[in-house]
């Protein structure tokens, strides 16, 4: 499509609910590189209810907040005649605390001035759903589906063709796409880079994929456990660090027992704030019927060598390659917030120089080397981070504070409801 084709600017922000909101602007309108919308799309959980989240401003009329971009840098759009703005919130013309993607911005910045460039890849899972005779949401029907399938058993419609193609006119790179351990589930990767880029890229896939699914008839559910008794979908942050010279940071600082400062100062960090960072990364009430014990899902507070039953897996990759690999988060959370986690809980742990607990032994299914793990529902993952001043602090203090505030309203909202209602109640949004 020809530039002069573009008629339309889709301005775009990750929330605390990890919607896509935004604004369409008209392509003149778009040259200001900013779009005003009301603060209070800080103060309203999945239902719609309003509530008063700090710094939503309910309590003082509701101003505006602005989405800022920049204008020079729009991206390819899926939508016709349409390119993309990706914003950072600001409030008083000041970055807002409530911004997710800011808080990514500061958590970069800081390991900049320390001589790392954070790299990041991102492995997402999800299931797909098709409408019944009566329209209700059912598993794709996949009966040739296996782990690390391809082909048309594993995807009989050509949905994952179709995903795959607009994000290729997107510019959105794809690493791999394949079947997962469960039909009608999918592996979504996407290739490594850096940070922030890592994260705008899996934000505008997942959006972009469940729109292409959608208009196809199908919902692409991200949700953490939307299918009772099959596995569950998670989020793993691949991480790594270019140096000042742009090598990997990790280059020879990850082989068994000879891991590097760095290396372990990450791993310990990513241990030592395993519980609260909890509500952050795997924030829906659902979250907690993916985080179990014997499910490889991050559920203990844990670390291994090239071991899939522990929450932070030490790659046996090595060179350009070296890496480890946090594997508790799932894909309802922001992306920007999971990363800034990550990274800044990385950081405290290798400014602190925390202890780093000896490697996991057990096979993670059945036996394990520790008793600490990932509280047992979202009510008691907000207490543990409340009690977390550091990476509070850290992440944000009014980001988190709006979050435990909306996730507080939330549990109520879903309380008492069947696990049928609360698929429900996510599948539109998740």
């Amino acid at each position: 499509m020809a530039e002069d084709d573009f008629h339309r600017v889709r301005v775009l922000f990750a929330d605390q609910l990890n919607l896509a909101r935004g604004k369409y602007l008209p392509a003149s309108f778009a040259a200001k590189g900013a779009a005003r919308l009301c603060v209070g799309a800080y103060a309203v959980t999945f239902s719609r209810d309003l509530i008063p989240a700090p710094g939503a401003a309910v309590e003082t009329g509701l101003p505006d907040i602005e989405a800022v971009f920049d204008p020079d840098n729009l991206r390819p759009g899926w939508e016709p005649h349409t390119q993309v703005a990706l914003a950072d919130l600001e409030f008083e013309d000041e970055p807002s605390g409530l911004c997710g993607r800011t808080a990514l911005r500061r958590a970069i910045a800081e390991w900049r001035e320390l001589g790392f460039d954070p790299m990041i890849g991102i492995e997402g899972e999800a299931y797909v759903f098709q409408r019944d005779d009566k329209g209700a949401w059912v598993p794709y029907d996949t009966p040739g589906a296996y782990v690390y399938g391809t082909g048309p058993f594993i995807d009989p419609d050509g949905l994952i063709d179709d995903i795959w193609a607009t994000a290729y006119k997107c510019g959105l790179p794809i690493e791999s796409i394949n079947a997962e351990y469960d039909a009608p589930q999918f592996e979504l990767t996407l290739q490594y880079t850096d940070a922030l880029k890592a994260c705008d890229d899996f934000f505008l896939f997942r959006t972009m994929a469940r729109e292409v699914a959608y208009k196809r008839g199908y919902l692409l559910s991200f949700m953490p456990k939307p299918i009772q008794g099959l596995s569950g979908t998670g989020l793993h942050v691949n991480l790594s660090f270019k140096d000042k010279d742009g090598n990997n940071a990790m280059h020879g600082g990850t082989r068994k027992d000879q891991l590097s400062k760095l290396v372990s100062g990450c791993i310990a960090g990513l241990v030592q704030h395993h519980e609260s960072m909890g509500a952050l990364i795997a924030p829906l009430v659902n979250s907690y019927d993916r985080l179990k014990p014997g499910s490889l899902c991050g559920y203990w507070a844990n670390w291994g060598y090239d071991h899939r039953g522990v929450a932070v897996r030490v790659s046996a990759e090595e060179g350009s390659a070296a890496r480890i690999e946090h594997r508790v988060a799932d894909c309802a959370a922001s992306p920007y917030v999971i990363v800034a986690a990550v990274l800044h809980a990385a950081k405290l742990g290798y400014l602190n120089d925390y202890e780093l607990p000896p490697a996991e032994t057990g096979d993670g299914l059945e036996t394990v080397n520790t008793d600490r793990h990932i509280a047992d529902d979202l009510p008691a993952s907000l207490d543990v981070l409340e009690k977390d001043d550091a990476l509070i602090d850290a992440v944000g203090r009014l980001l988190v504070e709006n979050f435990v505030a909306v996730k507080r309203a939330e549990i109520e909202e879903v309380k008492n409801k069947s696990k049928k209602e609360i698929f429900d109640y996510y599948s539109p949004f998740i």
